[in-house]
């Protein structure tokens, strides 16, 4: 006899399942997935952008320095 996987959620520290859960239910736990991938990558490009900006930064002040 096969088992069947369960895929625990837990919301609000209530563990729910995922299976358990209706159609809509299973879209929303999915765009919020989504969303947190989305939200993880957003923010690790700002932190490039923003180490990058300050490198340019203190390469302007170096050159500045320098005249």
């Amino acid at each position: 006899m096969a088992t069947e996987k369960k895929t625990p959620v837990v919301i609000d520290d209530v563990e729910y399942t995922f299976e358990d859960m209706t159609q809509q239910q299973q879209m929303m736990i999915n765009h919020i997935a989504d969303l947190d991938r989305k939200i993880s990558t957003t923010q690790f490009n700002l932190d490039q952008l923003n180490v990058g900006k300050g490198a340019f930064m203190n390469m302007l002040k170096e050159s500045l320095k320098a005249e």
